[in-house]
């Protein structure tokens, strides 16, 4: 799989540290806690992504991709 790194151009996948899910914020309450830590959707399609380019420019970017096949729709850094 090739990303494309917004800071040094399209990538091998192996270059990169993949994170998980870019969706999930962290909440306020001390009771929501267990769910923002444990709980995952398994999304089927198109997701928003973290990885950290660690073999390259060493920043974290955000990666839409297709679960289902990999194709990967863009990339960005993450704000």
């Amino acid at each position: 799989m090739r990303i494309p790194c917004p800071h040094c151009g399209t990538r091998d996948s192996q270059e990169f540290v993949y994170r998980g899910d870019a969706a999930p914020q962290r909440p306020e309450a001390d009771a929501d806690m267990f769910a923002y830590v444990y709980l995952r959707d398994n999304v089927a399609g198109m997701m928003r992504e973290h990885w950290y380019h660690a073999q390259g420019c060493r920043q974290w970017i955000v990666v839409t991709r297709d679960t289902r096949t990999h194709t990967i729709a863009g990339a960005e850094p993450v704000r």
